[in-house]
């Protein structure tokens, strides 16, 4: 899998819902290899969409197409400022990975010394955690090489992610998120816009 963030202050919300809506209507149907998107802009007006591609190369192929570019261009207006890209090719699914049925999505983003121990770790709880936190439906977490990366987390609901915020995590796992994620950024997504193929 392959997965692109994007993220920029909104400058025109209704402009940027009017072309979100044209992208699936007239573009989607030839984005081969196009797996799904999660957006949403954030109480302080940071729009952030991660879209999953099923390769690179399939991810290439779309932002090549002359449409897709022309559509970029007039998008782009949309924003103030700087509308920044992560793009990662190191993708590890968790759980049911990327759902379409989540009420309320987080992504976090940041830096870790380890991206391997993190991947490895919470596939070792995953178990544990899916019996802990039962509100989560499952995660994507993107990596690349010198240690930055975006974890998307889907929840059933708001309310019980912050319930489930109470709930301590395995010792081995609380020690890896206080050491790697001092610096991460929390971007809320309260009303997600889920788009799929088909």
């Amino acid at each position: 899998m392959f997965i692109q963030v994007i993220e920029g202050k909104v400058a025109d919300e209704a402009g940027l819902r009017a072309a979100m809506d044209q992208w699936m209507r007239d573009l989607q149907p030839g984005a081969t290899g196009w797996l799904g998107s999660t957006s949403d802009t954030t109480d302080d007006g940071t729009f952030v969409a991660v879209v999953r591609f099923e390769s690179e190369e399939a991810a290439r192929r779309n932002s090549e197409r002359p449409e897709q570019d022309a559509w970029w261009a007039e998008t782009r207006k949309c924003f103030a400022g700087d509308v920044t890209f992560f793009d990662s090719s190191e993708v590890t699914t968790w759980l049911a990975g990327g759902s379409d049925d989540a009420g309320f999505v987080q992504v976090m983003a940041g830096h870790l010394p380890d991206p391997q121990l993190m991947r490895s770790t919470m596939e070792k709880y995953s178990d544990q955690v899916r019996e802990m936190r039962p509100e989560i439906i499952g995660a994507t977490v993107a990596t690349r090489p010198d240690g930055e990366y975006v974890q998307t987390v889907y929840f059933t609901s708001e309310a019980e992610a912050r319930e489930g915020e109470h709930v301590p995590p395995p010792p081995e796992v609380a020690e890896l998120m206080a050491e790697g994620m001092q610096d991460t950024r929390f971007l809320d997504l309260h009303h997600p816009t889920m788009t799929s193929p088909g």
